[in-house]
């Protein structure tokens, strides 16, 4: 049985800040590509949790009803985060579902306007990537002074900036937001600074918080996410995947929480077996995360595990043209790589990555390379 939240069937979500928002996509384009009657399994379509019962192994559903279980997948993902005073102010949106998306169209279809997108993370970038090619006067609001600068340090962080700015989007920097003003719609967006950005259209990407609510009392380990073990199991017969998930991945030795499409599509079945092994050992899973987001003309990709005090090499390409492969090397590893526009050299890095080259052989391999 698959209890689902949304009423729509399965969709696939990139296509949500591109795709569907532009237009070239049709809403049955986003469709996954499954057959869903020869799965064999029972809908509860528009039914959500609301409490799980570890002892007498039941889930409590919002309509009153309780559901008995041998296993249990948790794959709730996450809810995005909104700005303090938004709500009931038409014109402000965030992106997360397909309803999101279908909103945040109906609002840039009546009129070509002002956009502005608080958050320069991947999601709010993309959003305004799309708004732009769409027409639209667009200013991205960021409160850190560097986009990212958390995953890829100080100099690669700008460059989702410099690409927007490239593209005539106005970019604000180190600046948050102190207020969304309007009457029944948002006309303003007020900044920490006093500086004030007319709207027409405001997005939020600020980040999501994993749906763990329905969890409390439940006796599971909630942290930032569901607590698992090294396969994703989190109690006898519960596995978790997905955004909700947060497990220890040996690869790296550090306890992860991964909010991308691919992780969830292979830590669904990474969770799935585990849950099929019963009482058996189960195996670790220890990827190399890897996403990808296209933004304008340019595709970036990033792999492994970045962060802002690692060593950092371009090993191919040039940043200043918007195409390169830089790789981030910490405890004499490679852990991580990033490419715009180079997908094939992505790909063989990740596997590098998951046969854990050394950071000198890395940049051996890549001088041979060049």
């Amino acid at each position: 049985m698959i209890v689902e939240a949304e009423e729509r069937a399965p969709y696939d979500r990139p296509p949500l800040s591109k795709q569907l928002l532009s237009g070239a996509w049709e809403l049955g384009d986003a469709r996954l590509p499954v057959d869903v009657d020869a799965l064999e399994v029972d809908w509860e379509r528009g039914c959500r949790a609301t409490g799980l019962d570890l002892g007498d192994r039941r889930l409590a559903l919002a309509d009153g009803r309780s559901i008995a279980f041998d296993g249990l997948v948790i794959a709730t993902g996450a809810a995005p985060r909104h700005l303090p005073g938004s709500g009931g102010l038409a014109g402000v949106h965030v992106l997360r579902t397909l309803d999101d998306c279908l909103a945040i169209k109906a609002d840039l279809d009546a009129a070509p306007g002002r956009v502005v997108v608080v958050g320069a993370g991947f999601i709010g970038s993309e959003v305004a990537a799309t708004c732009r090619q769409q027409g639209h006067e667009v200013t991205v609001v960021e409160a850190l002074p560097v986009p990212m600068e958390r995953i890829l340090g100080t100099d690669l962080g700008s460059l989702t900036a410099d690409l927007h700015r490239d593209h005539g989007v106005r970019v604000r920097l180190g600046v948050g937001v102190e207020a969304l003003e309007g009457g029944d719609r948002v006309e303003r967006v007020r900044l920490a600074d006093g500086s004030v950005v007319d709207a027409d259209v405001v997005v939020v990407g600020i980040g999501v918080t994993p749906s763990t609510g329905w969890l409390e009392g439940s006796g599971l380990a909630v942290d930032n996410g569901v607590v698992c073990d090294e396969t994703c199991l989190a109690a006898p017969g519960v596995v978790a995947a997905g955004d909700i998930a947060r497990w220890p991945n040996a690869r790296f030795g550090e306890v992860m929480r991964v909010e991308h499409w691919e992780n969830a599509l292979e830590q669904g079945a990474a969770a799935a077996r585990r849950l099929l092994a019963g009482d058996g050992p189960g195996e670790r899973f220890e990827p190399v995360p890897w996403f990808w987001s296209d933004q304008y003309d340019r595709k970036i990709q990033l792999a492994g595990r970045s962060g802002p005090d690692d060593l950092v090499r371009v090993v191919h390409g040039s940043v200043d043209e918007r195409r390169f492969v830089a790789l981030f090397g910490r405890g004499g590893r490679v852990v991580g790589v990033l490419g715009v526009n180079r997908p094939r050299h992505v790909m063989q890095w990740r596997a590098r990555i998951t046969e854990s080259i050394s950071w000198e052989a890395g940049l051996a391999l890549a001088a041979e390379e060049a």
